[in-house]
């Protein structure tokens, strides 16, 4: 593991490792592969779109998708990595990280697609707000969504908010924003090395486990249980995707990552992945190792496979990258979670058997892809005429 602190400063253009033969003579200088997300990465892309349909066909009950919701911790992995990254990058670049451009950013990003959900389901909360139960009024559950307190009431209160009961997760992220980036900030002035910041996550991700674990109660009836939603467990992926955005920012790491142990990675992470999804039944709600194992250990398989899909091109990198898969997960699969159970509330009762879930699926799609068109698009257009304008005067 390497021994440079977080505060090192490196030059941008591709760094350069040497090795040294057994003789002490030293071999040509070879070229450290660069960080991550020097380029936009396509397959992580894709892999959102993979984990936002497994999210989909896990709330429309489909069989074999029974480990559906799992794709919510990928999510949370991916988040951890692209977010450690991006800082990561932002201190090598210039020498610091600015928290309230950062910030700002996210909520930019972020809340104008919760608004216009949160909206829209005010509006039909009289056929919809009671999806899967709710324990407050329409404006109580707004509010606990905007605030973005969803996974705290659900944790720790045993309540829910009906149709804006899954923004727990956005909770969870959100949450995470403000806590990790001036951690992480704090860590670089007082130049902790990577190792033992590495060391402390792991403890966090160890911990987290093992008390998720001990906090578990049998829930009753079909419920899940609420340490599902405590950031105690909600912290371990987002953790591990910390974890692995500091590990590869590391020039050895990616030396290595970038042969055969990137393609091993990436193979291996999909098989443990896609077999934890097959391997997950119906009553995955009734053992306390669900909540102390088998979800750390998918945040974990996670970041194998993200580490791999960013390291090396592969089959699986290719597929994940095609264009549709890749524009998908980029533009409409924070739509899709936003809206999905929305659609199945509103459309659920209409659709029987095989066909009546394809025509669901269609659905949600439709309405997804107008929901990012309509506002997240235009935000985004927004958000670039005003960088031109600010860009301009800087050059009067």
């Amino acid at each position: 593991m390497a021994t440079t602190t977080l505060t090192h400063a490196q030059p941008q253009h591709r760094p350069q490792l040497r090795t040294a033969t057994t003789t002490g003579r030293a071999d040509h200088a070879s070229p450290a592969p660069p960080p991550p997300l020097t380029h936009r990465a396509p397959a992580l892309d894709g892999l959102r779109t993979v984990a936002i349909l497994a999210v989909v066909l896990y709330h429309l009950h489909v069989p074999q998708f029974e480990g559906g919701f799992t794709g919510v911790t990928v999510f949370f992995v991916l988040s951890g990595f692209l977010i450690t990254t991006l800082l990561l990058g932002e201190r090598r670049r210039t020498g610091r990280v600015r928290l309230g451009s950062f910030w700002v950013k996210r909520l930019l990003r972020l809340y104008p697609a919760l608004l216009a959900f949160v909206v829209v389901g005010l509006l039909l909360w009289n056929w919809v707000g009671d999806y899967k139960g709710a324990s407050f009024s329409a404006g109580e559950a707004a509010f606990i969504a905007l605030t973005y307190t969803g996974n705290l009431f659900r944790a720790f209160w045993d309540t829910t908010q009906g149709v804006f009961a899954h923004t727990w997760s956005l909770s969870m992220e959100e949450q995470f924003y403000l806590v990790w980036p001036p951690v992480l900030v704090l860590l670089a002035a007082l130049r902790v090395r990577r190792r033992w910041l590495l060391t402390g996550l792991g403890v966090l991700v160890v911990g987290a486990s093992a008390l998720s674990w001990a906090s578990y109660r049998t829930p009753s009836g079909g419920a899940t249980p609420d340490v599902y939603f405590s950031p105690v467990l909600g912290v371990v992926p987002l953790a591990i995707g910390c974890a692995l955005a500091l590990l590869l920012d590391d020039e050895r790491v990616r030396v290595l990552a970038a042969g055969v142990l990137g393609r091993v990675a990436t193979w291996l992470g999909l098989g443990l992945l896609v077999g934890v999804l097959l391997w997950i039944d119906d009553d995955w709600t009734r053992h306390a190792s669900t909540f102390g194992v088998v979800l750390p250990l998918t945040g974990l398989v996670s970041a194998v496979l993200i580490g791999g899909l960013v390291s090396v091109r592969s089959p699986v990198s290719a597929v994940l990258a095609w264009t549709p898969v890749s524009w998908f997960g980029r533009r409409v699969s924070y739509s899709a979670y936003l809206w999905h159970p929305l659609v199945i509330a509103l459309l659920g009762t209409f659709a029987i058997g095989p066909w009546g879930t394809v025509g669901l699926v269609a659905a949600v799609l439709v309405v997804s892809v107008g929901a990012a068109y309509a506002v997240e698009v235009p935000v985004e257009r927004f958000r670039a005429r005003a960088r031109a304008a600010r860009s301009a005067q800087r050059t009067e």
